[in-house]
């Protein structure tokens, strides 16, 4: 799952980083120097071996000009260039991790927590946002802006409509301040996602087998509702599968294409993005089918190539697509199970993520409470096993790699915890830290980055 990050200038740093800068900025100037340096070494070389050659000597002046200019430049140029390089380092460290969950006895809302990336440590902040079930959050691409479902009718009252609240980000303290809701058209609201221009908000009602699209404003509160369609059938499971339930909401890399994983019928639903009118329509094809049974739950794209992978809940299967960007139809290629080898229990998957390099998929499994680890052939794209692990908690509903590809936060929904998991980025593995949090049932993990932490 993508959002962009918007630079802000003018921001204090650390001594680290400042020492970083002035070290750069000596090694850069000493190159600099030795350039020059250079420079008149070739001056006395040329004027020794051609003394009197009128055509060489201009040659040479026009060269050593040129190298003067060059180093001028880079003189003037190159400490800006370095002063702002270690911005984007010591921003990049620390973040705010905001976690979506199922309210009740031991849960009130959204929850927030600041997480140092070099340390791989959580610290809590608290409660940022009460209300019912927010399921799942999402932030803007400029990171000002969270956006949060209630979840009403699966997990809440019956025969209720779920509803989506906007949020303003305070970038010092993390904390949220209500913009404004509105009804999201359904019952079971269990997923949103913003388009690539974020002016577009998703959501899939599971409960009632419908999908609708709303219009962002320009200050981050949601519009009215710009589209919306209700799906329609079935499939084998009689016990899951007795309508639609679509369960996400993805947006192919060129934001061409719409697709909704639906676990009743069986159908990835396809549509057409129509940024004109901030909404959608149905596509040629209008959907790709799943072996009965599979319940598709989540899909995404690797960006840097022409795949898609779809995690089924109820057959723990990965299902990997070759991608046609031309009319967004999906052609499956391999098929493989999420599963430890020979296990015979009860089974469903849950979560898929792609690390950053795209060299590993990551799957959770609720049934064993385990994430798979997969390697990624990147010529056809196609999936190998290479680890299954505990999440040392039950039902990891949801879980999210962090941005510096160093470690994997965990919900473990039934056992009230976060869990952190370090990555080898040599094999993708997963281990164990020893570090977890507390907090009433866990379903969603975000992060969002802390600009000019000091």
């Amino acid at each position: 799952m993508g959002s962009g990050e918007k630079l802000c200038l003018g921001r204090a740093f650390s001594s680290a980083g400042q020492r970083l800068r002035t070290e750069r900025l000596a090694s850069t100037l000493a190159a600099l120097h030795y350039l020059a340096f250079a420079n008149l070494m070739l001056a006395n070389l040329i004027k020794t071996f051609a003394q009197g050659s009128w055509v060489v000597q201009r040659r040479h002046a026009m060269l050593s000009a040129l190298i003067s200019h060059v180093v001028l430049l880079w003189s003037a140029f190159l400490p800006v260039w370095v002063h702002a390089q270690p911005r984007a380092h010591a921003r990049q460290q620390h973040y705010f991790v905001y976690v979506g969950t199922y309210t009740g006895a031991h849960s009130k809302g959204i929850y927030a927590y600041r997480f140092d990336a070099h340390a791989g440590r959580m610290t809590p902040i608290g409660l940022v946002a009460e209300l019912p079930n927010p399921s799942f959050v999402i932030a803007d691409r400029t990171n000002q802006h969270l956006y949060a479902v209630t979840e009403m009718g699966g997990h809440g009252p019956k025969d209720m409509h779920g509803a989506v609240s906007s949020y303003a980000i305070d970038p010092h303290t993390g904390s949220l301040r209500f913009l404004n809701r509105v009804d999201s058209g359904g019952e079971g609201t269990c997923h949103l996602a913003l388009d690539g221009t974020g002016r577009i908000l998703f959501v899939a009602n599971y409960s009632s087998g419908s999908v609708a699209s709303f219009a962002v404003n320009d200050d981050g509160t949601i519009g009215p509702r710009s589209g919306f369609d209700m799906h329609s059938g079935s499939s084998v499971n009689l016990e899951r599968q007795t309508m639609p339930h679509p369960h996400e909401v993805v947006f192919s890399p060129d934001n061409r294409f719409v697709f909704v994983p639906d676990l009743g019928t069986d159908r990835v639903y396809i549509y057409r993005l129509d940024l004109a009118n901030r909404s959608f329509s149905t596509a040629d094809p209008a959907f790709v089918t799943v072996a009965a049974g599979l319940g598709p739950r989540h899909l995404l794209f690797d960006p840097r190539a022409g795949f898609a992978y779809l995690v089924c809940e109820i057959g723990s299967r990965v299902v990997v697509y070759s991608y046609d960007a031309a009319n967004g139809s999906l052609r499956a290629i391999q098929t493989v199970s999420t599963l430890p080898l020979r296990y015979k229990g009860p089974d469903e998957s849950v979560e898929i993520q792609i690390d950053g390099g795209s060299k590993y998929i990551y799957v959770s499994n609720s049934d064993p409470d385990s994430i798979t680890v997969f390697s990624i052939d990147a010529l056809h794209g196609t999936l190998e096993n290479a680890q299954v692990v505990s999440t040392l908690g039950k039902l990891p509903r949801n879980f999210v790699l962090d941005p510096t590809g160093r470690y994997l936060i965990v919900a473990d929904q039934d056992s009230d915890r976060l869990v952190l998991l370090s990555i080898d980025r040599r094999n993708g593995r997963l281990k164990p830290t020893g570090r977890s949090q507390q907090v009433g049932s866990p379903v969603c993990i975000l992060f969002v980055p802390i600009y000019g932490h000091a």
